[in-house]
């Protein structure tokens, strides 16, 4: 009788990638289970900053830190703040090399983890409904089509939603009343230059009142602003049925709150 463990991972975001990495890595088999239909099915957002003692220290774990290093932006570590005129009140730039915090692109690094793992490791299209904990620490995951398998763990990795987080906990996400709407400028140092001197080149953010916009530039030259504001508890109660499992909110639908 075979004494290795069969792990299931729900979702293939990147905290779900790194785990069946490692595992991998180890020697140890992993089924990764995501309801996206591929890899490029849907836009995975902005950049993200990699902190030397976490996210690094996870890619170093998972024999990837020198692939990272390839695309790693240091210099994208620059931050300004902006009062409601424009007016700059703060500027953090990083020295010249400095690894603390760079950025990365979220697409490149869930493609770098996508490509270290063992071909046919993701099922893609196959989200997991529930899981049922079995005796003896096993679990019972099943799938959206109806059928089940059993394996000794199973890992949530699936997000706000997840399917995995009521077999250990009653905790549910609650609608803080904060909602965003998230856009992209394609070529801005050409189309929208005035925009990309304000931004540089990495984060700006600008706050007045209830409302924030935050812009990030990524690796193609593209930025991506984000509006962020606190509702009001008539609009908070519709943007919490808006934003519920059962629904799926287009941007339109958020900037339809937003107008609100």
């Amino acid at each position: 009788m075979s004494t290795t463990p069969r792990i299931a991972i729900s979702g293939a975001g990147l905290g779900g990638l790194v785990c069946a990495r490692v595992l991998q890595r180890h020697g140890v088999p992993v089924t990764v289970f995501e309801r996206e239909s591929g890899s490029y099915s849907r836009s995975q957002g902005g950049t993200l900053d990699i902190h030397e003692d976490t996210g690094q220290a996870a890619l170093c774990a998972a024999g990837l830190f020198d692939r990272f290093l390839a695309l790693f932006r240091p210099e994208s570590q620059e931050w300004r703040l902006y009062d409601r005129h424009a007016s700059l009140i703060r500027h953090d730039q990083a020295g010249e090399g400095d690894p603390t915090r760079p950025e990365i692109d979220r697409g490149q690094l869930r493609t770098l983890l996508l490509d270290s793992l063992a071909p046919g490791t993701v099922h893609w299209s196959h989200s997991v409904t529930a899981v049922t904990p079995l005796p003896h620490g096993t679990a019972r995951l099943h799938h959206h089509n109806r059928t089940v398998e059993d394996f000794d763990p199973v890992i949530g990795a699936d997000g706000a939603w997840s399917r995995v987080r009521p077999a250990l906990s009653d905790a549910q996400p609650s609608y803080a009343g904060v909602t965003m709407v998230e856009a992209h400028f394609d070529g801005v140092d050409q189309r929208h230059p005035g925009i990309a001197r304000l931004v540089g080149r990495g984060t700006m953010s600008a706050k007045a009142g209830r409302l924030s916009l935050v812009m990030q530039r990524d690796s193609d030259g593209q930025l991506c602003p984000r509006q962020h504001r606190v509702l009001d508890a008539r609009t908070s109660r519709r943007a919490r049925r808006a934003t519920s499992p059962k629904s799926s909110p287009s941007v339109a639908s958020v900037a339809s709150l937003q107008r609100s």
